[in-house]
């Protein structure tokens, strides 16, 4: 085994990852330099994954990051392919919030002949999709619908059902490009059940960034936000600092 990649997420308070979508890299030039920006910034994690993204473009972005950082890098699969032994770990993900049989058992039946050859970190995780104010791409992919984000309740009984399930890590997420975070009600109505937590999706502030960690968070993921404004790294790295975080 690569690293003990859960042990970590479930010891490390405020922390921060970078969501890369190779999709949205097509020149190894482009991601390299987003890679050095990266390092600088020094988050606790990269995340690596897309809801529409190829195979090739795949395992050629995850090649590169692997090649330009020594960052824990974690798949956040889209798909079955989505996989790779230049990982350190893999959120095996079960998308809880929905009822397509596909991305409840289904793709992971069709990973685990690759996955059983690979010295990678195998984490289970109930993910769960939460209404971000629009029609999220993992919504259209998947076929399903997010819970909505005044409903706290019906949060905790689907992620409380995963952790009976076996489940190791709760992520929460909003989806690529949300219009709203997940609200702080939704997180604090599932960080008593003694699982890691990890939430993600339409945060574009350090406010928010703060507000998620307070409310129960063990990661904040950040992705669209810095595809947009890549100063906002800057603003990562100077939060870290400021919660003592200095890698």
């Amino acid at each position: 085994m690569k690293a003990d990649i859960l042990t970590k997420i479930s010891e490390i308070k405020n922390a921060v990852a970078i969501l890369i979508d190779p999709e949205k890299f097509s020149t190894l030039p482009h991601l390299s330099s987003f890679l050095e920006k990266i390092n600088a910034a020094k988050p606790n994690f990269i995340f690596i994954g897309g809801s529409t993204v190829t195979r090739k473009d795949f395992n050629q972005c995850i090649k590169e990051i692997k090649a330009k950082t020594a960052i824990p890098i974690v798949i956040f699969p889209g798909a079955s392919h989505q996989i790779s032994k230049e990982a350190d770990a893999i959120l095996f993900l079960s998308l809880l919030s929905g009822r397509n049989p596909d991305y409840l058992i289904g793709h992971h039946v069709q990973a685990v002949d690759e996955l059983e050859k690979m010295d990678i970190e195998i984490i289970p995780t109930a993910y769960l999709l939460i209404d971000g104010g629009r029609k999220s791409a993992v919504e259209y992919v998947t076929q399903t619908s997010p819970i909505p984000s005044d409903q706290p309740n019906i949060v905790r009984k689907t992620a409380l059902a995963g952790k009976f399930q076996g489940k190791k890590i709760i992520y929460l997420d909003a989806g690529s490009g949300a219009i709203h975070s997940i609200p702080t009600e939704i997180i604090k109505s599932v960080n008593n059940l003694e699982m890691p937590l990890i939430v993600g999706g339409g945060i574009t502030s350090i406010e928010e960034v703060s507000l998620a960690h307070k409310a129960g968070a063990n990661i904040v993921v950040i992705g669209n936000k810095i595809e947009k404004d890549i100063d906002f790294l800057l603003d990562i790295a100077n939060y870290n600092k400021a919660i003592n975080i200095v890698k």
